[in-house]
């Protein structure tokens, strides 16, 4: 495989080892909602369980979507290698690894469509690739293939993922991958709640899943953001790329989130730079530097912690490393709030 040197200084959500040893016991162990779990990892993680036997999808029944022309089997949506697109008219022509990846790659490459959605929306466990720069995009897939990018929770599979399809993936398919998601125009996709209290959820492959039936009910959020999708079984069955998610967040994190992201003023009462210096005025990113209003608020936490805790060393880490050093669990809650909360 040929290297592909990447040229421009993109802003990556990472830190600098050195940065990590001073922080790494400030919050201890990661939020576990921002990773879509209840419970923080173990402090030992135990030996890999025995791989399950494999549940093989009904290849038979014919499902449906409303303003879909096509009708796919539950086997054909989770196909890794070619998912169900069921809006073609909602995107542009996508190259063949965005598509199908490669299945003759070892470890095989996913369709990215598969997780982020062919319209590259994404959902809590991945992330939305739309209105990013092609900078960005290229750097974060050579940040995954050469170990930068990693995650503060062992039990997050997906990251090891990409850091494998990263590897195995060609330049020439980072380039197509990325100019193709660069050139989708980020659209809302997250309505944010204020509330005391969110639906009981449980978790499930990386997101919470609102419980139904006898199971359903209301519960206080306490410290946490609670992104759902607006429907269970569109999102995780039927993976309807027009259906989105709502993301539950306490009462008060919404203005202390503004004050912080445009002002700098942390939950208590410190002053480090303003998001806006560096992602510009409506938070949409500049260049390079990524955008983050409306993107997922679980997905900004991590990367924002990962951060902090040296799992991710990207190009731009001495200037996010002063700000991220005084920022408190409790900031990094309301920063993602209000930031998803803001039109894309």
């Amino acid at each position: 495989m040929t290297k592909f040197f990447v040229t421009a200084a993109v802003l990556s959500l990472g830190a600098a080892a050195g940065f990590a040893t001073a922080v790494q016991a400030a919050d201890g162990p990661p939020m576990p909602w921002a990773w879509g779990v209840n419970t923080p990892p173990p402090a030992v993680m135990p030996p890999p369980a025995p791989p399950a036997a494999p549940v093989v999808p009904d290849n038979t029944k014919l499902l449906s979507l409303p303003g879909s022309k096509f009708q796919f089997t539950r086997a054909q949506v989770a196909n890794r290698h070619a998912p169900a697109d069921w809006y073609p008219e909602d995107h542009p022509t996508m190259p063949e690894v965005v598509a199908k990846g490669r299945e003759s790659a070892q470890p095989q490459i996913f369709a990215c469509g598969l997780c982020h959605y062919p319209n590259g929306k994404g959902r809590p466990e991945n992330a939305a690739v739309t209105g990013l720069s092609y900078e960005y995009i290229v750097q974060q897939l050579m940040d995954f293939r050469s170990g930068a990018r990693k995650t503060s929770d062992p039990r997050k599979a997906n990251t090891g993922l990409m850091a494998g399809f990263a590897k195995e993936m060609t330049d020439e398919e980072i380039k197509a991958a990325a100019k193709y998601f660069t050139s989708i125009p980020a659209a809302p996709w997250i309505k944010v709640v204020e509330s005391a209290t969110a639906p009981k959820t449980k978790p499930q492959g990386g997101m919470f899943l609102t419980l139904e039936w006898a199971e359903a009910g209301v519960e206080p959020i306490g410290n946490r953001i609670i992104e759902t999708p607006v429907s269970a079984h569109d999102t995780e069955y039927l993976r309807n790329p027009r259906s989105g998610f709502i993301a539950y967040v306490p009462p008060g994190s919404l203005k202390k989130g503004e004050d912080l992201v445009l002002n700098g003023i942390t939950a208590g009462g410190g002053k480090v730079t303003a998001c806006t210096v560096c992602h510009g005025p409506g938070l949409r990113g500049m260049g390079p530097v990524p955008t983050l209003a409306g993107r997922s608020p679980s997905y900004l936490v991590r990367q924002l912690y990962d951060m902090q805790h040296g799992n991710r060393n990207g190009a731009w880490t001495p200037l996010m490393a002063p700000v991220l050093a005084n920022l408190s669990s409790d900031d990094l809650l309301a920063a993602a709030a209000y930031l998803t909360s803001l039109t894309p």
